[in-house]
């Protein structure tokens, strides 16, 4: 018989290996924690009665339990508990309630029974689509047309849903094409980028404030949240959201109310669906105490991972069309498409992008047909002292975003001369897990197939 002390680490496992999972959705479930049956789990869909009387849905047979005890109804992503005028009450993490919502890891106490609410990730089989096209996204891969089916079917839920890629792999668009599928099509769709903003002042792009809230507030302001009201807030890069911010995060998600910084009245109240990215992995940050769990779960009800461009290159014909505006693909030169095939564009779609944009003013110029148009950084080593090269013209986010690829490149290529090509070694010397160390290196090129196969721990 399960414990409760082994039953969240079971719990932690299963999602650990969801986590990795292309599509997931959260299921629900109280699991009984201090009585001869702990362990037993009842699933959670819409409503759930508890009592001892036998034609309850969860039918407990303890003398601190009443015969109909309570019931918890699901509204939207959240579960609400009512009490029905219990002998003994019913309480949520020690404080009683008469009516109350459930967190995720929330103890349900029964009289003197335990219930623990854990939410579970599942891996979702998806058939693909026939459309190579959806929205602002493009792809006849088995991949994208397997996320065009979900996107097909959770769109129209007010559903909150996580998406997980590389910088530039199509989140936004993924995001923009939910919400132009939704029953929210005719609102605002807000985007929140939480990298770009500097801490000091997310709270107040978030939330806004009143005029003198702070030093500066010269006028009052008006936050996403309230600006996304009847349609949809994308919140870009979660990861980077400071953690002091995630539980007022949270707090509003829950509660579907607002106060701005320095307000001193009500609440305010707003129906928006919001739909987070992460260029990480979310539950492993989670569990390295940079991301809260329980604001994981509120965000993960359903979470899709976009693939990279390298993992679905048969897509670029259509792509390099689609971004051109007009049948490229066909116009290049074998050596052009012999360079876009073979790049492992770790830039994915947003560098392709910039790639079509540069190509297409000069694909029918013969005398260019050689050159290369692809800028993957393939400078020579960075020699000690010297720094790396950076763009300091450009747009913020890009040219941080290309520096950081280049030091990724130049600091895995210095790794692997120094290891001489033994993995093992180089993801013991980085402190890095081996798996995420070979995604590295296929991100930029810089090892074969057959060296994964062949890799041993000495």
């Amino acid at each position: 018989m399960a414990t409760e002390s082994s039953s969240p680490q079971r719990t932690r496992l299963g999602l650990r290996a969801a986590s990795i999972e292309r599509f997931a959705s959260q299921e629900y479930h109280l699991v009984l924690v201090n009585t001869p049956d702990a362990g037993k789990n009842y699933p959670l869909v819409e409503a759930l009665r508890i009592g001892k009387a036998p034609d309850n849905d969860v039918v407990i047979e303890h003398p601190t339990v009443s015969r109909n005890h309570l019931v918890v109804r699901r509204q939207g992503d959240q579960f609400l508990v009512q009490d029905l005028g219990s002998t003994n009450g019913t309480f949520i993490d020690g404080a009683q309630v008469r009516e109350g919502f459930l967190r995720p890891g929330a103890l349900l106490e029964v009289g003197d029974v335990q219930l623990r609410f854990q939410p579970q990730l599942k891996s979702l089989e998806v058939s693909p689509t026939d459309d190579n096209r959806l929205g602002d996204l493009v792809g006849a891969s088995v991949p994208m047309r397997q996320i065009f089916a979900l996107i097909q079917r959770i769109a129209p839920t007010d559903s909150t849903l996580l998406l997980i890629g590389e910088t530039g792999c199509g989140k936004g668009a993924a995001a923009r094409t939910i919400h132009k599928l939704s029953g929210r099509a005719t609102g605002p769709f807000v985007i929140f980028d939480c990298a770009s903003v500097s801490e000091n002042l997310i709270e107040s792009e978030l939330f806004g404030h009143e005029k003198g809230a702070f030093t500066g507030a010269v006028a009052q302001r008006v936050g996403c949240l309230e600006r996304a009201n009847a349609g949809t807030l994308f919140l870009d890069e979660i990861d980077d959201l400071p953690l002091d911010l995630q539980p007022k995060l949270l707090r509003a998600l829950e509660d579907r109310e607002f106060r701005r910084l320095g307000q001193s009245g009500g609440a305010h109240k707003f129906d928006t669906r919001v739909i987070a990215a992460s260029k990480k992995d979310l539950w492993a940050e989670t569990q390295a105490g940079r991301f809260r769990e329980d604001l994981y779960f509120r965000l993960s009800v359903f979470t899709l991972t976009l693939p990279t461009l390298r993992d679905r290159k048969e897509d670029l014909p259509l792509l390099v069309d689609a971004l051109a505006g007009n049948p490229l693909w066909g116009r290049l030169s074998e050596r052009q498409r012999e360079q876009f095939s073979g790049h492992t564009w770790p830039g994915n779609v947003r560098e392709l992008r910039n790639a079509v944009e540069r190509l297409k003013h000069v694909a029918d110029i013969p005398e260019l047909a050689s050159e290369n148009f692809l800028r993957e950084y393939n400078g020579p080593a960075v020699q000690e002292g010297e720094s790396l090269p950076a763009d300091f013209a450009g747009a913020f986010k890009e040219s941080k975003e290309a520096l950081v690829r280049a030091f990724e490149r130049e600091y895995l290529t210095r790794l692997l001369s120094k290891t001489k090509g033994n993995i093992a070694k180089a993801a013991r010397d980085a402190g890095l897990d081996r798996k995420h160390l070979y995604s590295l290196l296929h991100k930029y090129g810089l090892v074969q197939p057959s060296a994964e196969a062949e890799d041993k721990e000495p």
